[in-house]
């Protein structure tokens, strides 16, 4: 059997998003409580994602959505890392509030925050194994959540990846 790098590039992203997802899902979590959740998406539901993000551009004058939106369809999937709202109850003050109980609906709990942002490091670190292109996304994220991509999930991140010979993300106008 011969099988053409070009020809398995979609298998291979699909699959490497997929370990990009069991590595989100394993990172260390805030007292052990799991409130993150992964999905990863290709084709029309990335379409979708970019679609929403030009919106999203439209409403509110940021341009950078523009950027990332044409940026998105450069790549072979996404994968979607988000968490959904919990607080831990460590009245740590670290969300700005001295304890969780005057924390306003709205405000996440600062736990919550770092246990995305450490599946988020954990996905990236998968791919990097890999030497895939990828970047983080806080306008993919945005917009999937828009979108309720990952219901009840609040903070949601979009991580392109790309198999080519130049990343797509790198020199970004």
């Amino acid at each position: 059997m011969i099988a053409n790098e070009r020809d398995v590039r979609q298998k291979q992203a699909w699959d490497i998003a997929q370990k990009m997802m069991v590595a989100a899902r394993t990172a260390p979590k805030g007292k052990g409580v799991d409130i993150v959740e992964c999905l990863v998406a290709d084709g029309e539901d990335v379409r979708r994602v970019s679609q929403e993000m030009l919106v999203v551009a439209e409403e509110s004058g940021m341009k950078f959505f523009v950027r990332d939106a044409q940026n998105l369809l450069g790549a072979q999937c996404v994968v979607f890392v988000g968490t959904r709202e919990q607080a831990q109850g460590l009245n740590c003050g670290h969300c700005g509030f001295a304890t969780c109980g005057e924390r306003p609906d709205g405000v996440p709990c600062a736990i919550n925050s770092v246990d995305v942002g450490i599946a988020l490091g954990a996905a990236c670190s998968k791919a990097c194994d890999y030497r895939v292109d990828t970047r983080v996304m806080f306008s993919a994220g945005l917009a999937a959540q828009r979108l309720d991509l990952l219901p009840g999930c609040k903070q949601v991140y979009g991580i392109p990846v790309s198999i080519a010979s130049k990343s797509p993300f790198f020199d970004r106008k």
